[in-house]
């Protein structure tokens, strides 16, 4: 390590949806950064429509501006985009997606934290900028910007080496805490990936190999300061987090420089 520091914030305003870039972020009650999947997309049956299980969520453009509420939406081969303002116009973007996607969706809404994929390790996930490059360098025609987008991290940090992010988790009984500025954070496992990062985050096709020569490059790249208990499988980068309570109202931004604290019991 040289000298960890925050590079970099990125919240999903709508679960699945495009990110938007923060200077500064507050740590909600639920351990999720502001505005970081605060809505979520669900079906008549009450299910998430998300990536993971719906491929036309990746041709979809959206922006969202934090201080006015303002929502774009839009079809990522076209030029129509139709902006919504939120919370209020919550029930006109329901029907504007339900167009989009040809079946009837709610959009709904979680303050509190918002609809983080794991509920256990809700925290913000983690990242260095040294590993997303290395990792694009994997893959032919995937560049560190489009690999970042298919990885999808909240935290990204410069000034250290590639895979940094695995110091930050030790044994499954144990977390490795670590401040952002004043805001400390507990590292609990590397993340799992799903389908998501195998696909064009621009049309939702599939990278054909693509988890065959992640798994390969991961399992021979994974340094010596991972904890192996954790890969029954090497699909799995990036590091998920918990939020200790008395971090809670607190707020981290770029440029806040990372220490770790040391490894505790869980």
């Amino acid at each position: 390590m040289t000298d960890p520091t925050l590079a970099s914030i990125f919240v999903h305003p709508i679960k699945s949806l495009d990110p938007v870039p923060l200077a500064r972020a507050e740590v909600l009650d639920a351990g999720g950064l502001s505005y970081d999947r605060e809505y979520v997309i669900v079906d008549a049956n009450g299910n998430y429509v998300t990536g993971k299980r719906e491929r036309e969520t990746h041709r979809l453009a959206s922006s969202f501006d934090p201080e006015t509420g303002a929502l774009t939406l839009g079809p990522r081969d076209g030029d129509a985009r139709e902006t919504f303002s939120l919370p209020d116009e919550r029930e006109a973007v329901s029907e504007w997606l339900a167009g989009f996607l040809g079946y009837e969706v709610e959009l709904q809404r979680d303050t509190s934290g918002g609809f983080p994929d794991d509920t256990h390790a809700s925290g913000p996930t983690v990242i260095a900028q040294a590993t997303i490059e290395v990792v694009a360098d994997w893959f032919d025609d995937i560049d560190p910007e489009e690999m970042r987008r298919r990885l999808r991290p909240n935290l990204v940090v410069e000034g250290v080496d590639p895979f940094w992010e695995d110091r930050l988790y030790a044994d499954r009984e144990s977390v490795v805490a670590f401040d952002v500025g004043d805001a400390r954070f507990e590292g609990v496992n590397p993340c799992q990936r799903c389908a998501v990062p195998t696909r064009d985050p621009d049309t939702g096709e599939t990278t054909e190999g693509f988890r065959e020569r992640f798994v390969q490059q991961r399992e021979v790249t994974l340094p010596e300061w991972a904890n192996r208990d954790w890969f029954d499988h090497h699909f799995r980068l990036m590091v998920n987090t918990h939020v200790p309570r008395e971090t809670v109202g607190q707020s981290l931004g770029v440029g806040d420089p990372i220490s770790l604290a040391g490894v505790r019991e869980a």
